[in-house]
């Protein structure tokens, strides 16, 4: 076997930042097949069919494995380093920020040596909230946020985002404190906290004035400070949300990820690394672990902020240890530990994919 032959260490393969040489590449023209670790002619075909099915939308596609691109498509008008809003993809990166400042607590670095965890009732720390719309919110804490249990309404009862009237602002209306442009409101809890399971967008957006509370900073900087700038991402940015006479502005936690493929790929690595890159312990690893498990009983494909498969239901075809960040307009990040896999679809559609032919398509042509 000669130097070229070798498995590819995954352990010390870390892509550079695209300003110096971004990622290394495994493919076709460059590596045999058995290096790279897939079947670059069954990739192709797969490919060109995800082209013939949507051609008419703009997006891209990477594929890691081993730690290397061995495989990135985009459409006619798209690139590899195209940047797309990912929408609820952002949650996934939301939650990481929270491991990141639980792990400060446990640590003391907060100020005044503040101590908050997956209990801290999350009301205590928002005043903009008061007086709360429904006594039962004072039972809510972070963790019922972070796994969706917290009993605020969402998308069961016709709640997406948080769309407001001019004269109303969108954290007001996550508070309960206004009906959205179509009258809907969160106000009343559909359950007690932690016993009923409900993905909401106006239960997640209260994390990101928490934390702005609780780190003394915005949390759109904290990401940039510790996750991003470490492991090279260096275009992505996060939206704001509120403001303008409201309440805010704020990052805004539940959507407003604008990133290419190739950079989501990194945060996807990270985390199939268990937050570890190169040397630097980036993300604690107990917060990996825990949250690409189980949150919950009432739906346990539903981990802290990520899509899971530890009983086999989510992704059937898929490892059980399988899980990935998932976004309006069908954006995804896989994340498959086991297979040292990372797969990225970003763009601005289809509103819906096959999503079964597509990642179990890829995991097919691995070898």
């Amino acid at each position: 076997m000669t130097e070229n032959d070798k498995p590819v260490n995954a352990e010390t393969v870390i892509p550079q930042s695209e300003a110096e040489k971004g990622w290394a590449f495994l493919t076709a023209d460059v590596d045999d097949n058995q290096r790279a670790g897939v079947d670059h002619a069954r990739l192709d075909l797969l490919f060109e069919l995800q082209d013939f099915l949507y051609g008419g939308q703009n997006w891209a596609a990477v594929v890691v494995r081993h730690g290397r691109i061995v495989y990135e498509h985009a459409s006619f008008m798209g690139l590899a380093t195209s940047r797309f809003d990912v929408w609820s993809c952002t949650k996934s990166l939301t939650g990481t920020a929270w491991g990141l400042l639980f792990d400060d607590s446990r640590k003391g670095v907060l100020k005044d040596g503040l101590q908050i965890d997956l209990d801290t009732p999350a009301y205590r720390y928002l005043p903009e909230a008061a007086p709360l719309s429904d006594p039962r919110k004072s039972r809510i804490t972070v963790g019922h946020l972070l796994s969706m249990t917290s009993g605020i309404i969402g998308e069961d009862h016709g709640l997406f985002g948080l769309p407001t009237n001019p004269d109303s602002g969108p954290l007001e209306h996550a508070f309960g404190h206004c009906a959205n442009r179509y009258g809907r409101s969160a106000a009343t809890l559909s359950a007690e906290p932690g016993t009923h399971w409900e993905y909401s967008d106006p239960a997640f957006a209260h994390l990101s004035v928490l934390f702005s509370r609780l780190a003394g900073m915005e949390m759109g900087a904290f990401i940039q400070q510790r996750i991003f700038a470490p492991i090279g991402i260096e275009h992505a940015s996060l939206s704001v949300v509120g403001g303008a006479g409201h309440v805010g502005p704020h990052t805004c936690g539940h959507v407003g990820l604008v990133i290419s493929a190739r950079d989501l790929a990194r945060f996807g690595l990270l985390v199939s690394r268990n937050g570890r890159w190169g040397d630097a312990q980036i993300i604690p690893q107990w917060w990996c672990e825990l949250a690409t498990q189980p949150s919950q009983t009432l739906n346990p494909e539903y981990g802290y902020s990520w899509w899971v498969n530890t009983t086999g239901t989510h992704w059937p075809k898929l490892p059980r240890d399988t899980f990935a960040m998932q976004g309006h307009n069908t954006n995804k990040c896989y994340v498959i530990p086991s297979l040292d896999l990372v797969v990225v679809k970003v763009g601005s559609g289809p509103t819906r994919w096959n999503e079964g032919d597509f990642i179990y398509g890829i995991v097919d042509c691995l070898r």
